[in-house]
C-alpha cells in the first residue's frame, strides 16, 4: 500500500511520467483540433514533499510544452496533486506553491491516518462496530473528526498560498451523502465517485446546498 508507486515511481523512472504526459497532451490536442474546448488536468499522486512534486512537475511541464510546441496548437493544461498522505495535508501551504489543484484521495488518506488497510480491516472492524468504538465504516463514510481535520487543514493552507486553488475529493467517500455535505462545508469544489454513485452524489450535493441555506444539520446525522 505504501510502497514504490505514485510519484515515487516517477522519480525513479521519469520516463513513465514523460510517456503518460505525452499521451494525455496528444489526446487533448487531437480533441482540440475538432474545435472542442479541453483543459487537461494532470494529477501527480502520492506526494508527501513539495520537492517530490516539483521534480515530477518539471518533467510533466517540459514534456507537455514540447508536444504542444511541436503540434502548433494552443492548449492550456493544469498540474496538481493528490493529497493522500498526512504529511501532504500538513504541509499543503508548501505543496500549493507547485500545485494548481488538490484532489483529496480519501481512501489512502484514511488508510494512512488510521494505520490500517482496507485489505485487512474487515477482519476486526465488525468488533469495533459492536463495541461502539467506531460508529461507521471509515472507508464508506468520511471520518470527519480525524481525516476530516486533515482535509480542512489542507484546504485552508492551500488557499492561503493559492487563493484560486481548485479542491475536490476522489474515492468512495465521493458518493456518501454525509461526506459530500462535509466537503461542501469545507469549501471543496467537486467530488468524484464511481459511475453508479453519481446520481446519489448529485442529489447529496444539491441537498447540502439546501441545508446550508436553511441552516439544517448534516445529512446522515441523527
Amino acid at each position: 500500500m505504501m510502497g514504490h508507486r505514485g510519484c515515487r515511481l516517477a522519480v525513479t523512472y521519469p520516463e513513465i511520467a514523460e510517456m503518460q504526459t505525452r499521451a494525455v497532451i496528444e489526446a487533448a490536442i487531437n480533441v482540440s483540433k475538432k474545435n472542442l474546448k479541453v483543459v487537461p488536468e494532470i494529477m501527480i499522486p502520492l506526494v508527501g514533499d513539495v520537492k517530490e512534486l516539483k521534480y515530477v512537475k518539471d518533467v510533466v511541464v517540459r514534456t507537455a510544452n514540447e508536444v504542444i510546441e511541436k503540434s502548433g496548437v494552443k492548449l492550456e493544461y493544469k498540474v496538481g496533486t493528490m493529497i493522500e498522505i498526512p504529511r501532504a495535508a500538513i504541509t499543503a501551504d508548501e505543496i500549493a506553491k507547485e500545485a494548481e489543484f488538490f484532489s483529496f484521495g480519501t481512501n489512502d488518506l484514511t488508510q494512512m491516518t488510521f494505520g490500517f488497510s482496507r485489505d485487512d480491516a474487515g477482519k476486526f472492524l465488525e468488533e469495533y462496530y459492536n463495541k461502539k468504538i467506531y460508529e461507521s465504516d471509515p472507508f464508506a463514510r468520511l471520518d470527519q473528526t480525524g481525516v476530516g481535520k486533515l482535509v480542512e487543514m489542507a484546504a485552508k493552507l492551500g488557499k492561503q498560498t493559492r487563493p484560486d486553488i481548485k479542491l475536490g475529493i476522489c474515492g468512495e467517500h465521493g458518493g456518501d451523502p454525509s461526506s459530500i455535505e462535509f466537503c461542501h462545508k469545507t469549501g471543496l469544489n467537486y467530488v468524484s465517485c464511481s459511475p453508479f454513485r453519481v446520481p446519489i452524489a448529485r442529489l447529496a450535493a444539491a441537498q447540502a446546498r439546501v441545508n446550508e441555506k436553511n441552516g439544517t444539520k448534516d445529512l446522515g446525522q441523527k
